[in-house]
């Protein structure tokens, strides 16, 4: 199907933006990653996406602790462009603080409503009947405009659909890990979910959590958390150069780089919206070029080919 959202096309992943302080810095993110390069570079990694026609930032009041938030609130200011964010604020958090986890993104953020809202992850504190109710009353009164969800599985994506549906509302997103090294969506039934009920598949870590940039190798291996994934050992390191090798091939008939021929291929499927994290302008214009060229047939079955151990 023919497939089109007000979303856009491609937008950036603003995780390990703002300045955390105290524990915040230990937060998953800011040690797999490690923090962003500096408050400067955030703003510079903004205007370069904006430029580009990158005009959704995505970020979550989870993110060390609302820093990322705060941080994005400061940028937004005087400027037009997307914002997504996630509730909860903690894993522990129930559905009836929805409310006022809301206030206090909005707070963050400086915004009286927010573009996309998600739930971030699916929780047995939060039941989804519930918490879509709670949504839909947040869009009515005009504090959100669309509601989304993140890391739910088709059968929780249809639930969440068919519970907002009694009260006017479409379910607009479900954000998932997706790219060439992780290739799930298209086998348990979110991919087809997602094309059949009309809902964009935002794309998180669409570089593979950066296996796919060309940047690491067997003898050359991430830092921070990264490492002792299992993405990142040795034997699938070794695995993944294959795909790398065809990257490059195909990167070199574009003049492109391995990370934009990855994200276009995510692109040439009009249901899915990847949003490559930047954590400065280089890695942020680096991900918009992939906006500016198309993919043959014939190279996005070369490369979903090659990466088909990749789809269980």
């Amino acid at each position: 199907m023919n497939h089109t959202t007000p979303l856009g096309r491609m937008g950036m992943g603003a995780m390990t933006w703002g300045q955390p302080t105290g524990w915040s810095r230990w937060t998953p993110a800011q040690l797999a990653y490690g923090p962003s390069h500096g408050a400067e570079e955030e703003q510079h990694a903004l205007d370069a996406s904006l430029a580009a026609g990158v005009d959704l930032i995505d970020t979550a009041a989870f993110y060390s602790n609302g820093a990322s938030e705060r941080r994005l609130g400061e940028l937004a200011q005087g400027r037009s462009f997307l914002i997504a964010t996630k509730f909860p604020p903690s894993p522990f958090a129930g559905v009836e603080s929805l409310p006022k986890a809301l206030d206090d993104s909005l707070a963050r953020l400086q915004r009286t409503s927010i573009d996309l809202y998600q739930h971030h992850f699916p929780s047995n504190r939060i039941p989804i009947p519930r918490l879509m109710s709670l949504m839909a009353d947040a869009l009515h009164a005009g504090r959100i405009k669309a509601v989304g969800v993140s890391n739910y599985s088709a059968a929780q994506m249809r639930l969440a659909h068919a519970e907002l549906a009694k009260r006017g509302v479409a379910l607009a997103s479900n954000q998932v890990e997706y790219s060439l090294l992780h290739r799930r969506p298209e086998v348990d039934g979110v991919l087809d979910a997602c094309r059949e009920l009309g809902v964009t598949l935002i794309a998180y870590s669409p570089l593979g959590m950066g296996a796919l940039t060309g940047k690491y190798s067997p003898t050359s291996r991430a830092g921070g958390l990264r490492r002792f994934l299992p993405n990142f050992n040795r034997k699938t390191m070794e695995s993944v150069q294959a795909v790398v090798d065809l990257l490059r091939r195909i990167a070199g008939r574009y003049s492109k780089t391995p990370s934009q021929v990855a994200l276009r291929w995510l692109l040439e499927n009009d249901a899915v919206l990847p949003i490559p994290g930047a954590k400065n302008s280089r890695q942020a214009t680096e991900n918009a070029g992939a906006l500016s060229f198309t993919l043959s047939p014939e190279e996005v079955d070369m490369l979903s080919q090659a990466t088909l151990a990749w789809r269980m």
